[in-house]
């Protein structure tokens, strides 16, 4: 019991310290120990990636689910780990509307065979939809809802405590400044070694975490591709779906179907330009040249007097990258 109460006075005369200390130098009373720019830099970036994280996963999500009611139920449905319900989307509602009102007016008739034919479809595109609402959760949503909740969360935790081990330690400094025994000074200047100590541990494992930040990103960057794709597939599907329609629909009124074919999804390279595909990733090592992922198509053309190196061109992105890394595609 009094080994409690103890800790407890001395938790309290801790506590009480920081406040003073933070006081104090909220007034400028009291000196700051400031981190290094390293470490300043490092926590910008990560402040800054979850800031941005936190915005691309909530539109992100308000885009799979528009209705917000239904994602704040999703939420707790994942909260007391429970399967979501399965609800119809507004696809299907229209096309089960459509079904049902072909029947009504008659499925031998022009507009009634077609109601039915279309609302197929709306319930077909309403799968579709469905399927790549869920693929996009798992391949995209998860992995940065994950990454705010376990990665950040730890990050912001080690540096409460850093902020609070550097409250101990500039506490400590006042208290060898201001001792006036020589018995007062010794015991001031082991406090101080012990905090300066805890103080450069913590500062250590913190910058460690931070440093975490760049690796996670290309996590993110490997999740965002997967999106894409999951994205492209959609609407390739979609598109799939929409032209066996319209020629249903044409044979139905015996008119002749023109299908309509999406654009190539890889432009042509520009003149004095070849098209290249990469072989394995390379990080860019400075602003001047350009980041590669494995198995990606880029246009490239000649650097003068450079041997080593190709000017790379992805989309409005330019930059030097490695002739080692690249595979030359030959027109047919």
């Amino acid at each position: 019991m009094d080994f409690n109460v103890k800790k407890l006075v001395k938790d309290a005369g801790t506590a009480l310290s920081r406040v003073v200390q933070l006081t104090e130098e909220k007034l400028g009373t009291s000196e700051k120990t400031e981190l290094d720019a390293h470490f300043e830099f490092l926590a910008d970036r990560a402040d800054a990636t979850k800031t941005w994280t936190e915005k691309i996963l909530k539109n992100t999500e308000a885009m799979l689910t528009p209705n917000p009611g239904n994602r704040i139920e999703d939420f707790f449905f994942e909260k007391i780990d429970k399967k979501k319900p399965n609800r119809l989307s507004n696809l299907e509602y229209v096309g089960i509307d459509m079904i049902e009102a072909g029947n009504d007016f008659g499925p031998g008739t022009a507009y009634g065979g077609a109601l039915i034919k279309v609302g197929q479809c709306q319930q077909k595109l309403g799968q579709i939809e469905r399927d790549f609402i869920g693929t996009a959760a798992n391949c995209y949503v998860q992995p940065l809802r994950k990454f705010l909740d376990g990665d950040m969360k730890t990050i912001s935790k080690e540096r409460t405590i850093l902020e609070t081990k550097r409250l101990d330690l500039d506490a400590s400094k006042n208290r060898v400044r201001k001792a006036r025994s020589m018995l007062g000074q010794q015991s001031a200047e082991r406090e101080l070694r012990v905090a300066q100590s805890e103080f450069d541990r913590q500062s250590e494992i913190t910058k460690f975490l931070l440093e975490g930040v760049s690796s996670s990103q290309a996590g993110h960057l490997r999740c965002l591709h997967e999106f894409v794709e999951a994205q492209a597939r959609h609407y390739a599907q979609c598109h799939a779906a929409m032209q066996d329609l319209q020629r249903e629909l044409a044979g139905m009124s015996g008119a002749t179907f023109h299908p309509s074919t999406p654009p190539s999804p890889s432009a042509p390279a520009e003149n004095g330009q070849e098209r290249a595909r990469v072989i394995c990733d390379y990080d860019a090592r400075d602003p001047s040249e350009l980041s590669l992922m494995q198995d990606e198509v880029i246009c490239v053309s000649k650097i003068p007097g450079d041997g080593d190196y190709l000017m790379g061109v992805r989309g409005n992105q330019r930059g030097k990258v490695p002739k080692a890394f690249l595979e030359p595609i030959v027109a047919s």
